[in-house]
């Protein structure tokens, strides 16, 4: 992160915690006194004037909803921002004594202490965060048709009817011929509504597309993978945003939440289930992926022979467990090519 002034010259913290309508600040000295604190609208005119009226500072804000605008506005007017990771911060989570300006000052001891404590994080740029709102812009398209179909299904069978099975692109289409007639009132406007979400879906799609030509031309080689389609490749790209943030690839799996939790502590050191940590919704699509690429279309690689390997108890446990760990060796894969920029070769392993 670029810092508009070096560390030495920072003499003061700000604690801001930041609310919907207004926002909580505490500001301390380099010696931990308290300096002042109030609350101020969280508008851009209000959080402007009192960036301008200080000097050089250290402003420290919690992960939300507010926080990009804030951020740069923040470091326009020549300040240091540090983004306290939310789940690092148990002092307010957690606290027996919480209210937004005892929230304040704590990222403001915290800042002023050591950032490392909140282990900061790095914002996304405009371009990122737009690309990403398509996406999950569609996917709250996917799930209420999905839900619609459920319904539509649940209530014709109940009357004795059964729906065949079809594609959930098709569903409206094929589902009107099985609708009993005592259900036709409530069944037709949900299939016209189902008709209206497929054309939005498509319509997403095909800007997708566009969107993954011309702003990520690095897609088309995430995309030589198979099982990572458009919507994966997009998704991967927009929320890493730049590989060279990592020094490892073998790192990108922890990024995303699918490596195993640590608790090492004396002479234990239980197994963990995978942290969970990062994007919901990039490692959601991978373990998506991972699915296909274990199924009967998934063909023969690496990734399948390795998932396999995992499985081969049989059971429900050893193939949710091989799920997990394509899917995180698939994150890794992705960053290896998307960094270097190499064909992919299915059988890399296996020639080795």
């Amino acid at each position: 992160m670029e810092q508009s002034t070096s560390m030495s010259a920072l003499t003061q913290t700000l604690g801001l915690d930041l609310g919907d309508r207004r926002s909580s600040f505490c500001l301390i000295s380099a010696a931990g006194e308290i300096l002042g604190e109030d609350t101020v609208a969280t508008t851009k005119d209000t959080l402007t004037r009192l960036f301008d009226r200080m000097e050089s500072c250290r402003i420290v804000l919690e992960a939300c909803g507010h926080v990009h605008w804030v951020a740069q506005l923040a470091r326009e007017c020549g300040h240091e921002v540090i983004v306290a990771n939310p789940r690092e911060l148990r002092l307010i989570s957690k606290s027996g004594r919480k209210n937004d300006r005892n929230d304040a000052r704590t990222l403001a001891r915290l800042g002023r202490v050591d950032p490392e404590l909140l282990r900061p994080i790095k914002l996304r740029g405009e371009s990122c965060r737009a690309t990403r709102a398509l996406l999950h812009a569609r996917d709250q398209l996917v799930r209420m048709r999905t839900k619609l179909v459920t319904f539509t299904r649940g209530q014709v069978k109940c009357f004795g009817g059964r729906v065949p099975a079809c594609s959930a692109e098709s569903f409206h289409k094929r589902a009107g011929a099985y609708v009993p007639e005592l259900l036709r009132d409530v069944i037709d406007p949900i299939l016209e509504t189902l008709t209206q979400l497929g054309a939005s879906i498509r319509a997403f799609d095909k800007e997708i597309e566009r969107i993954s030509q011309e702003r990520h031309p690095e897609t088309g080689v995430l995309r030589q993978v198979r099982g990572v389609g458009p919507v994966l490749a997009l998704a991967y790209a927009a929320t890493i945003e730049d590989p060279e943030r990592f020094s490892s690839s073998r790192t990108v799996g922890s990024f995303v939440g699918l490596t195993p939790g640590l608790y090492d502590s004396g002479a234990k050191t239980p197994e963990l289930r995978i942290s969970k940590r990062g994007d919901r919704y990039l490692r959601r699509l991978l373990v998506n992926a991972s699915s296909y690429i274990l199924g009967p279309f998934g063909g023969d690689s690496d990734l399948t022979r390795y998932g396999e390997r995992i499985a081969r108890g049989g059971s429900q446990r050893d193939k949710a467990r091989a799920r997990i760990a394509v899917a995180r060796k698939l994150a890794c894969l992705l960053h290896h090519l998307w960094r270097t920029g190499s064909a992919w070769d299915p059988n890399y392993a296996l020639a080795r």
